[in-house]
């Protein structure tokens, strides 16, 4: 049994190599893994289901025919929390609640995005459990799609400002309590994550025990990453064109 993860690709039109790597990966992967695990901000925004662009349309298609014979399971994300029925009705995908448990060749596995476990930011924070309440999200999708469009952008910008100046800090990068007490309730699992854009496996000890901690990579700059599960345990891997 193969299994393979990947994280954080934020599709968008601006990047059309994000797209042609995606695509080809697909292809290369459908019928040849026993399942594909995407943990989050597939996409760099997402506005809503009924979201009419060219460009997602044509990124749901191509998931739809991978999933059409290699199974498709997507984390929500902090980009894309608004990923719904109507989204995996589309794609092909069966979309998981959080945190995901699954055990391949004997081996426990939990799966998250990370975006919770980055405690220390408590503006963040906020922000997350705002948005991630039902009449939140039901009065932000009966705004028209223009406008969503409108606000994503003004937030995605506001976001990429803040990464120009702050570059990765600390605060952006998962708490080590919030990750104790999710290795706590899982025990013997290893945990994967994406989020944080600091692709690297950890070891800590819990209880005297060692754990293990993966980072996917994300997609950037004419790259990208995934990790392989399999009978070995997890590896990991690079992408690009």
């Amino acid at each position: 049994m193969a299994i393979h993860l990947i994280s954080d690709l934020h599709l968008h039109p601006g990047e059309p190599w994000l797209g042609q790597l995606f695509t080809r990966t697909l292809a290369d992967w459908r019928g040849n893994i026993d399942a594909l695990y995407i943990l989050g901000d597939l996409f760099e925004y997402w506005v809503g289901d009924d979201d009419d662009e060219p460009f997602t349309r044509d990124m749901l298609a191509q998931m739809r025919h991978f999933a059409a014979q290699t199974p498709l399971y997507v984390l929500r994300g902090n980009r894309d929390f608004l990923l719904g029925a109507g989204f995996a009705a589309a794609s092909g995908a069966t979309l998981l609640d959080e945190p995901h448990t699954l055990t391949i060749c004997g081996q426990p596995y939990v799966l998250v995005h990370g975006d919770g476990q980055c405690t220390d930011d408590a503006a963040y924070q906020q922000f997350r459990a705002m948005v991630r309440q039902p009449a939140w999200q039901a009065a932000f999708l009966q705004k028209p799609l223009a406008e969503r469009h409108a606000i994503a952008q003004q937030i995605r910008t506001m976001s990429e400002a803040k990464k120009q100046s702050d570059g990765l800090t600390d605060i952006g990068d998962v708490n080590d309590d919030a990750i104790r007490a999710l290795l706590a309730a899982h025990p013997g699992a290893t945990l994967i994550h994406g989020h944080t854009h600091r692709p690297a496996s950890h070891t800590l000890l819990l209880d005297g025990v060692p754990r293990q901690r993966w980072v996917i990579a994300d997609w950037y700059a004419g790259h990208g990453g995934y990790l392989r599960l399999d009978e070995h345990g997890v590896s990991a891997h690079p992408l690009s064109l």
